[in-house]
C-alpha cells in the first residue's frame, strides 16, 4: 500500500503503466489545431520541446513529421524507452518539469496533458522556469484546468492527480515571467473539452 499523497505518485504510476498508457492513448490527434497555433511562427527545423512527452504518440510524431528539431522530456524512464525505440533520431531527455534545466531555448514548448499533474505550488514555481526555456517569439502551449481546483484522472486504470490555478493567476505568473498569455480557452468544444493556455515570449 502506497501511503504517499496522490500528487507524489504520478511518476511511479506512469513508469509502471507506460505500456498500458501507450496502448490506450488516442491517436485521432484532435490536438492538432492548438499545436499548430503554437507552431505558427516556428521556422523550418526550429527547436520544439515536447514537455511531458509520454510515449511520443501522437504529439512528438507530428512534430518530427513536420521537420522540427524535437526534444522530448519526461520524468518516467519507461516512457522514454518507448520514445527512443520509435524515434531514435530525436533528442529524449530524462527531466522533471519542476526542476527543468535543459541549458537551451526553444521556438515552441508543448506541454500536452502533463503540466496539470503538478500541485498548485509546483505550478507556480515551475512556470517561470519553463517559460525561461522559450526563445524570443517562442510560444508555450499547456493543457490546464478551466479554473482553480484539484481533480483526478486515470492512467491505465490507476488514479492520478490533476490540479489547476485560476486563469487570472496563470496570466499573472506568466506576465511576470516575461511570457504573457495570448489565449486561454476553458473546455474548448473543438478540442475534446480540454482547457488550453497559450503564452508567448516577445521577440
Amino acid at each position: 500500500m502506497d501511503d504517499r499523497p496522490l500528487s507524489e505518485c504520478t511518476k511511479d504510476i506512469y513508469d509502471r503503466h507506460a505500456a498500458g498508457f501507450d496502448r490506450q492513448r488516442g491517436r485521432s490527434f484532435f490536438e492538432q489545431g492548438w499545436i499548430d497555433r503554437a507552431l505558427a511562427d516556428v521556422p523550418p527545423g526550429g527547436a520544439v520541446l515536447d514537455l511531458g512527452c509520454g510515449a511520443g504518440e501522437p504529439v512528438a510524431r507530428y512534430l518530427i513529421g513536420r521537420g522540427f528539431a524535437v526534444t522530448g522530456a519526461d520524468f518516467a524512464p519507461a516512457m522514454l524507452d518507448l520514445c527512443r525505440a520509435r524515434f531514435p533520431d530525436a533528442d529524449w531527455r530524462l527531466a522533471d518539469m519542476r526542476t527543468l534545466d535543459l541549458g537551451r531555448r526553444f521556438d515552441a514548448i508543448i506541454g500536452w496533458n502533463s503540466f496539470f499533474h503538478l500541485t498548485e505550488a509546483e505550478q507556480r514555481a515551475a512556470l517561470p522556469r519553463i517559460a525561461g526555456h522559450l526563445a524570443p517569439g517562442g510560444r508555450l502551449l499547456l493543457t490546464v484546468g478551466p479554473d482553480a481546483g484539484k481533480v483526478t484522472g486515470t492512467v491505465d486504470g490507476q488514479t492520478v492527480f490533476h490540479a489547476s490555478l485560476a486563469p487570472r493567476e496563470y496570466r499573472a505568473v506568466l506576465a511576470r515571467a516575461g511570457s504573457p498569455v495570448e489565449a486561454f480557452v476553458p473546455e474548448d468544444p473543438t478540442c475534446h473539452f480540454h482547457s488550453l493556455l497559450l503564452a508567448r515570449r516577445p521577440r
